[in-house]
């Protein structure tokens, strides 16, 4: 029992060094990414010479929730501002299976609370930058950021339609008239549904003659663990818009597209900029914007420099490091190898294996199968995610004679899966409650194989770390499943 508790205690340390200490670090609180659902008196936007206003949230119900900020407002037609977006990837067009449906309103949150704020300075109009009326009650200043740009390259997708959850955006079409709730106008969407994707919403002017569409962005993941979309930014986002737009050749980088200040941040990362762009008056060409896009592309790729040759570092490194080892750390060192088992390696390649596959394995029936819904393609892959990882852990783990040994591979093997997975997603930051669960997941999967390892099963199969990792297993995924992370 001593024995099941020192590696219990190891397993938690291990989790919370290489799970919980980056995420926690690096995430947001869970109260920084919770839905507001405080209800507010509307601030409504207007641009210049437009009767028509919006309010600059999105809300999951017709009541006045600042659930989604608005990030991109675009002077033109629905159509011209769809036309620019797919062609400025040069794209084919997908559109997305009707049963492609969003997550719950709390799986998609962008909502950061205490900060609904807003500038006096946004009053004032200056060409057609936002104008902003009717101050909310119990709001106070706050001072404007500047735009964050991008850090890192932003990824070459294929905008194509998009079916989601429903978002609500308040128009007011003017003077004499009510203002309305209503639902988007067209969704797009850029990625994967099995991996990582765009999103946009675009929700087109009440009054024809105003000729402007606003858009709320985010990036998403699918999340196997809770079979939903979860939210994790809307800069990036906003970004890729961005750039698809200035990648039109008859969209004038420095006149055209711009940034103003909405004071509208409500998100993680949303920091209330808003991308403006003006459309109005172009003379759209198909076909021009892929010639322009792979031209550019091509500069970029000519214009790139060297880089530091990694063979140079790496043969510098085995010398720098072996300087600093003392006689005592080099027999450490020995000893552990020495430890080092086939099975240890084939731990690792099977949990990692199957936890890719199931990802992977996604990604391929999504774009090779037409026959398969969503749900169809959930439901074969994540009894692998659910019961074929800890019952693969459990048989290659009773090769092992170790406990510890048993224990901490397997629980070092998911949370590095867990990492490389969230490293190809792109995503940075996780809600505390998403860390707590895999930190949880980790514990417990290192739990079963130190329970199937040869010293733990010599008196029974069913000894105190198994039944624990199996509890434990099976109580974060019916959780995880219910909502509770």
């Amino acid at each position: 029992m001593r024995r099941s508790l020192v590696i219990a205690l190891a397993l938690f340390v291990l989790a919370l060094l290489f799970v919980g200490g980056p995420s926690l670090l690096f995430s947001p609180s869970t109260e920084s990414v919770s839905p507001n659902e405080t209800e507010v008196s509307p601030k409504m936007t207007e641009l210049e010479d437009s009767e028509s206003r919006f309010w600059r949230y999105l809300s999951p119900e017709e009541r006045f929730k600042q659930r989604s900020p608005i990030n991109v407002i675009v002077r033109g037609d629905v159509d011209d501002v769809e036309r620019v977006l797919t062609e400025a990837s040069d794209g084919d067009w997908a559109e997305i299976n009707e049963s492609e449906v969003e997550a719950g309103p709390e799986t998609y949150t962008l909502t950061g609370g205490g900060n609904r704020s807003d500038d006096p300075e946004d009053n004032e109009t200056a060409g057609n930058e936002p104008t902003v009326d009717e101050p909310p009650a119990n709001d106070t200043p706050n001072d404007s950021e500047a735009a964050n740009d991008s850090s890192g390259p932003v990824p070459n997708l294929e905008w194509g339609e998009a079916d989601g959850g429903t978002r609500y955006a308040y128009l007011d079409p003017g003077p004499d008239e009510p203002g309305y709730w209503t639902t988007e106008t067209r969704q797009l969407e850029d990625g994967d549904y099995y991996g990582q994707r765009y999103h946009i919403r675009l929700y087109e002017s009440p009054n024809e003659d105003d000729q402007w569409v606003i858009m709320q962005t985010h990036s998403e993941h699918f999340d196997w663990f809770t079979l939903r979309h979860r939210v994790h930014g809307s800069q990036d986002a906003q970004t890729k818009v961005e750039n698809d737009f200035m990648k039109h050749p008859r969209v004038d980088v420095e006149e055209d597209v711009r940034r103003v200040y909405l004071n509208n941040r409500n998100s993680s990362d949303a920091d209330g900029w808003a991308t403006v762009v003006d459309l109005t008056g172009m003379i759209l060409l198909p076909g021009a914007v892929g010639l322009v896009a792979r031209r550019r592309d091509r500069l970029l790729r000519a214009d790139t420099g060297s880089q530091t040759d990694p063979e140079r570092i790496a043969d510098r490194a085995p010398s720098a490091i072996d300087d600093h080892l003392t006689d005592v750390d080099r027999r450490r060192i020995a000893a552990a190898y020495d430890r080092i088992e086939v099975g240890h390696l084939l731990l690792v390649g099977t949990i990692v294996g199957l936890y890719f596959a199931v990802r992977f394995g996604g990604l391929g029936l999504e774009r090779h199968t037409d026959f398969l819904t969503p749900h169809q393609i959930a439901g074969l892959l994540y009894p692998v995610l659910a019961v074929g990882i800890p019952t693969a852990t459990y048989l290659v783990a009773g090769t092992l004679t170790r406990r510890l040994d048993a224990a901490l591979v397997a629980a070092g093997s998911l949370a590095a899966a867990i990492w490389l997975d969230y490293g190809y997603l792109g995503v940075d930051s996780l809600p505390v409650d998403v860390v707590l669960q895999r930190m949880l997941v980790v514990v417990a999967l290192g739990l079963i194989a130190g329970g199937a390892a040869k010293r733990a099963t010599r008196e029974s199969r069913f000894n105190d770390m198994l039944v624990a990792g199996v509890a434990l297993w099976v109580l974060v995924l019916s959780g995880t499943l219910l909502g509770y992370f």
